[in-house]
């Protein structure tokens, strides 16, 4: 054997591992699965299962459940529609929902499901359209490319068409959806039982959640009909049996140069920890003001306290010396063999030097991208219309290839959609978000700079702020239509307070972007699509590429582990387990309707589980099914091990978490009393 072919031999021994890998459905290992598990998923399966499930935009995973349009996801993935639509009267995320008839189904203000129906190669397009050009040549090109290949695409406003980079631009396929925009609320529970355990047990097991929700898409103001979706499972996940998730991961680092990595673990990672830290205990001293302001800043704060748990976890596997020099030989080993042959090496030698510079660039320009660019506002809804107007006004009378990518008219909708929802603006939530954002922009590029200067003047944070929110109507929809179909003259002419806030502010945050799309984000793609030939010449595509928020498969069984302490880690939590770790009070507060009902419960029916699926953020809300495509429970987590998941799989320990099918039916049945429901589900319904 000689050296480099050994080198190759390790490459694609150390590639899709045992159960790792979330595979695209035009590439799935099929036989991979057989080998392990004796069943080979056929294309018609595959396409059945592709069919039945579904993604939310904002970054969920679904399933079809039913043949009128009932979907279902998790609780988390649908509490923001859960808030938009309760009141200080009435709390839904408190109270939970329920919708005894289809009459009292409630339509959320902006959500929107997309179902997958066809997926297009067009890596020759792209190809074709960058070949030869460099830095912001290439840029230009490639987003005019995908502009045209999704306008032809869209050709209704219920579809959707998204250009997807795969392995790091070696790839590019269109993916075309169906989009649902009439979405309505039909089951949630209390935040209390979906959350049991809180910030704590978020990312650990054992758990006892009852994360799980129900929606229903319309179209015409009627149920959809859907023609493939997934019953339900008669006796739910097994000890050992073999499961697969299908859903959209957001998104993982598993493919990034060593200086990317490097990148991340050293700046992005802390700063990111750090700034939302800061924002977590700006949201505590919010809370503390009083309940109404606790239950309006909720949401927000369960996303800060679930992001940095998280970004924890990363950041801690890159840490970990033997982890990286892993990542450090894997590298080493594929530009040792680019470096074996000269022609190899001229082609795709200096990409991974070229990443390493621009990646320089990004260091130097971090904190000005994210302070005007990336962050701007801090999650400020009211700057966010304003920013959403000001650039529509002035990117819509382009030609379509020329606009930023948000405003192409195949994205329209969702911009539409976002912009006129009908959703509460909270005053107060909004000047203390905005004081937020205005004080760590003078913190972190300091009071002499020339846009600190030039946004606060003589002014403090909080003042402008508060200046801001209180002379804005952007907070009326109607307002907001007005001026977005206003265009350039209602833009110019609107004396708005916090559209003046962006305008001051945008000319700066453009030039950032343009500098990083050019200097950064062009190298990078660039490059990339060299590393990935690279790969592809020295192993195929017999591996899978990083997650992208798209339709993805993986495989795997139910199966415990062995924990941080030594000790196993039984695969099945119970219903009675739930009651044992009960304590009264927050976050192991039982609502009334669990307590209520635990003399009718089999307190040993099957509550949560654990499965060696690999899945990442994005997933929550996947169905998890056996290999007759039957539901046998839906992921919302995974366990602390799987944080490093990110960027890289460990198939004895990192763990997919789910609440178990017959769980859910338990629930519905004995605490919640969803006839309806239940019947819909093929599951009778018993009281």
């Amino acid at each position: 054997m000689t050296r480099w072919f050994a080198v190759l031999f390790l490459l694609v021994a150390g590639i899709a591992r045992a159960d790792e890998g979330m595979w695209t459905f035009n590439n799935f290992p099929s036989d991979l699965v057989k080998a392990r598990y004796g069943f080979a998923p056929s294309q018609e399966w595959l396409t059945k299962v592709r069919r039945s499930t579904a993604r939310i935009a904002g970054g969920c995973s679904a399933s079809f459940v039913s043949p009128n349009g009932l979907v279902m996801t998790n609780h988390h993935c649908v509490r923001e529609c859960v808030q938009q639509l309760s009141t200080p009267q009435t709390d839904f995320i408190v109270k939970g929902f329920y919708a005894a008839t289809a009459q009292q189904e409630r339509q959320c203000p902006a959500f929107e499901v997309n179902k997958l129906v066809d997926i297009t190669d067009v890596t020759a397009e792209l190809t074709k359209a960058t070949q030869g050009k460099e830095g912001a040549a290439f840029r230009d090109a490639q987003r005019a490319e995908i502009a045209r290949l999704e306008k032809a695409c869209a050709t209704a406003a219920d579809i959707r068409c998204d250009v997807v980079t795969l392995y790091r631009g070696g790839m590019y396929n269109l993916y075309k959806y169906q989009r649902f925009q009439d979405v309505r609320l039909v089951f949630a529970p209390e935040e209390a039982i979906a959350f049991f355990g809180g910030d704590p047990d978020n990312f650990e097991f054992p758990r006892y959640d009852y994360d799980v929700s129900f929606v229903r898409v319309y179209q015409d103001g009627k149920p959809a009909k859907v023609d493939d979706y997934l019953r339900w499972s008669a006796r739910g996940a097994q000890d050992g049996e073999l499961t697969f998730v299908a859903g959209n991961p957001g998104g993982t680092s598993r493919l990034l140069t060593v200086a990317q990595l490097t990148y991340q673990r050293d700046y992005a990672l802390p700063e990111r920890l750090f700034q939302l830290a800061q924002m977590r205990g700006m949201l505590d001293e919010f809370q503390q003001r009083g309940p109404e302001f606790t239950r309006i800043s909720n949401n927000l704060k369960f996303g800060v306290e679930n992001s940095y748990k998280a970004l924890v976890g990363r950041r801690e596997a890159l840490v970990d010396r033997d982890f990286f020099a892993k990542k450090v030989a894997e590298e080493q080993k594929l530009r040792e063999w680019v470096k074996a042959d000269a022609t190899r090496q001229q082609r795709f030698g200096q990409a991974w030097d070229n990443i390493a510079k621009a990646t320089d660039t990004l260091r130097e320009m971090r904190l000005r991208l994210r302070l005007l660019e990336q962050s701007a506002g801090a999650g400020s809804d009211l700057f966010g219309y304003a920013r959403a107007l000001v650039r529509a006004s002035e990117e819509l009378p382009k030609p379509n290839e020329q606009r930023l990518e948000e405003y192409a008219e195949a994205r329209k909708p969702e911009l539409e959609q976002q912009l006129f929802s009908p959703a509460p603006v909270y005053p107060k939530l909004e000047e203390a978000l905005l004081t937020f954002y205005l004080t760590k922009l003078r913190e972190q590029l300091g009071p002499d700079d020339p846009v600190v200067k030039k946004v606060l003047g003589k002014q403090s944070p909080r003042a402008l702020a508060s200046k801001a929110v209180s002379n804005s109507r952007l907070a009326n929809p109607q307002v907001r239509r007005q001026l977005y179909t206003g265009g350039a003259a209602a833009l110019g002419s609107s004396k708005d307070s916090m559209v003046e806030l962006v305008r001051v502010l945008d000319e700066e945050a453009r030039a950032i972007r343009k500098r990083y799309e050019e200097e950064v984000e062009s190298v990078a793609d660039k490059n990339g699509e060299l590393i990935a030939r690279a790969r592809f010449e020295a192993y195929g595509t017999s591996t899978y590429p990083d997650a992208t928020f798209t339709l993805r498969l993986s495989f795997g069984q139910v199966k415990g582990y062995q924990g941080g302490d030594g000790k196993p880690v039984p695969p099945f939590t119970q219903v009675a387990g739930l009651f044992e770790r009960a304590t009264g009070e927050d976050p192991f507060r039982l609502p009334p309707s669990w307590l209520q009902a635990k003399p009718r419960l089999e307190l040993q029916t099957p509550f949560d589980f654990v499965s060696s699926n690999d899945i990442i953020g994005g997933n929550s809300g996947s169905p998890i099914f056996n290999k007759d495509a039957e539901v046998v429970g839906i992921v919302f987590d995974g366990n602390i091990q799987s944080l490093g998941g990110e960027y890289g799989f460990d198939e004895s320990v990192n763990r997919t978490v789910s609440v178990h099918s017959q769980g859910i039916l338990e629930g519905l049945r004995k605490v919640y009393n969803a006839r309806r429901l239940l019947e819909e589900l093929g599951q009778g319904g018993g009281g």
